[in-house]
């Protein structure tokens, strides 16, 4: 169970991972060494998985991102792991949260540009054979984004 210390460290991390454990442990109001044993014990039992870098991705020429909802036409374990396979080789897509409701994959698609997307939209996922639909929608503007 996390405690008020946990939750405070996991922000605090979640915000600047390379903070120092001496600043992290004055943030948080701990000394130096309770707050390096929490984060250990934080890390051992996997709440903790790593640690990330953000990156711009103008700088790295990435200038389109959509997240697409995907449909497939078969129900079985087999379509449901050619398509995680096929999705997996595919750089641009940079998150795929398998879903309930309406479609089965909700993917996070980053490429350089519309026509850059479009190539990928049609040659790579219009031609895998489990998807029956593909709904893209158009990320203009990211007020909020907690992801590192």
């Amino acid at each position: 169970m996390l405690d008020e210390f946990d939750d405070r460290i996991l922000r605090e991390l979640g915000a600047n991972g390379r903070i120092s454990n001496l600043a992290l442990a004055e943030r948080v109001g701990l000394s130096a060494s309770a707050c390096l044993r929490r984060v250990s014990a934080l890390e051992a039992r996997g709440v903790i998985t790593g640690y990330r870098a953000r990156v711009d991705p103008g700088k790295l020429g990435i200038g389109f991102t959509a997240y697409v909802s995907v449909g497939l036409s078969l129900h079985t374990k087999a379509a449901q792991q050619a398509f995680e396979a096929a999705v997996a080789r595919a750089p641009e897509v940079v998150e795929c949260h398998n879903t309930t409701g309406a479609f089965e994959y909700l993917l996070r698609v980053e490429a350089a540009d519309l026509a850059a997307y479009k190539h990928f939209h049609t040659e790579v996922l219009g031609t895998l054979p489990q998807v029956s639909a593909l709904t893209s929608y158009v990320v203009m503007g990211s007020p909020k984004d907690l992801r590192a």
